[in-house]
């Protein structure tokens, strides 16, 4: 198969001499999470202090406020590292085992997804689609964070529905007794980390067993529609990050033209691609909770917000909690099929009532008990969706909710390892 035809493709990645770097230092989890525990970033910051370090080359969002000035820091780390510590691998993907915090092994495939074939906007029939809705503004100051950067380290995580485990899993056994390209503990009880170079025949291999997965009958076959747009690549974790990558390189193609940009390094995004049936792969809801908003007024308008609605979903119940304690809730009759969906509905309008709060995405129970112990804080627990509802409810309905779900806990989330030049 030609690389230039193909959506997931081998690409020239850059990872640092493990021999003579510490990876447990040199890899830090994605920026999106512990955004409302700064102890966490201060720990990481504490462990690796100033040994060569992903850390360095990322903004964790919980600075994105101080942006203006970390970024060229940012920039200048990226250009130290490219001189100094990373080494190129060309026409490389690599084949990774994660084991995570409860000992479960996840794996994955680490390559280049092409931009031309993904499209975040609402509505979307592209092969690579967005699993959850993008929120559109948070897109350009991301966007200005990447427009000088020299390299891209990538926390996206693509699924497939590969009911019959052809793609990936035949790579256990294959490699888990060969040699690692690395192999090292990941900080802040992240688990294990251990990535194979994959040589040119089991990548061959790998192309034929995904082109499988959307030929008319296994679309069929799985969905009962033969006729259904496929959905080839679903992106898991890492939305906005992909989101981000696709309108850099949409800016790009502008200013140099269709021609020009089809060769372009920005083209393309490094990607984790996991089998959506992996049976580590568990997933997790995302959490809301408010700050800086009147508890009772807000229950108040909760109340008034459910009381107006007349959908025939199913009735769901959810769990309020402040610093006085929790409250078991029911929605009896949501227009929404989720209960998270019901309960984004609601904040976005009590958020546009109310600009003075802030919502935030937390992962995990206890994070979100601590959060609420603040006199301003009300937080919401909910069951999440099942894993085997994402393809097929993407395929029919569109997009879910932002946020609807996590892939796990937040310390089981890529950490960034693998870099790539997209200048």
């Amino acid at each position: 198969m030609k690389q230039e035809s193909l959506v997931f493709r081998s690409a020239e990645i850059l990872l640092p001499d493990f021999e003579k770097i510490d990876g447990s230092l040199w890899s830090v989890v994605a920026c999106d999470q512990f955004t409302s525990e700064g102890a966490y970033w201060a720990s990481v910051e504490q462990t690796v202090k100033n040994a060569p370090s992903t850390l360095s080359m990322i903004l964790p969002e919980l600075y994105l406020n101080e942006a203006e000035a970390r970024v060229p820091l940012i920039n200048q780390a990226m250009r130290e590292q490219l001189q100094q510590n990373l080494r190129a691998y060309p026409d490389a993907m690599i084949y990774l085992a994660r084991t995570q915090s409860d000992g479960s092994v996840r794996h994955g495939i680490i390559g280049a997804i092409d931009l031309e074939c993904y499209d975040y906007s609402k509505g979307s029939t592209s092969l690579v689609r967005a699993t959850e809705g993008t929120v559109l503004e948070r897109i350009p100051p991301r966007v200005a964070i990447r427009r000088d950067a020299p390299l891209e380290l990538p926390h996206i995580m693509l699924l497939i529905d590969d009911e019959r485990r052809s793609v990936i899993e035949p790579l256990i056994e294959a490699y888990d007794n060969k040699a690692p390209l690395y192999d090292f503990d990941l900080m802040e009880g992240g688990g294990h980390v251990r990535g194979h170079l994959l040589d040119p025949a089991t990548q061959e291999s790998i192309q034929k067993a995904l082109a499988a997965l959307i030929l008319p009958e296994e679309i069929g076959k799985k969905y009962g529609d033969a006729t259904l747009a496929p959905l080839w690549f679903a992106v898991g974790d890492g939305n906005h990050s992909l989101a981000t990558a696709k309108a850099s390189y949409e800016e790009i193609k502008a200013a140099i033209g269709e021609k020009a940009a089809k060769s372009h390094p920005a083209r393309y995004a490094l990607a984790e691609v996991v089998n959506l049936h992996d049976d580590a792969l568990n997933f997790e809801p995302i959490y809301r909770v408010v700050f800086g908003c009147d508890p009772e007024q807000l229950k108040a308008e909760l109340l008034a917000y459910i009381d107006s609605l007349n959908g025939t979903a199913a009735a769901q119940r959810f769990t309020l909690l402040t610093e006085q304690g929790e409250e078991e809730m029911e929605i009896p009759a949501p227009v929404q099929q989720l209960t998270v969906g019901t309960l984004q509905a609601f904040l976005d309008v009590y958020t546009k009532r109310h600009p003075e709060v802030e919502v935030d995405y937390i992962h995990g129970k206890d994070s979100l008990r601590s959060l609420v112990k603040a006199a301003d804080t009300v937080g919401f627990l909910f069951e999440g969706m099942r894993k085997d509802e994402l393809f097929r409810t993407v395929m029919f309905d569109g997009a879910l909710p932002r946020k609807t779900f996590s892939m796990g806990h937040a310390r089981d989330k890529r950490y960034y390892l693998e870099c790539r030049k997209i200048k």
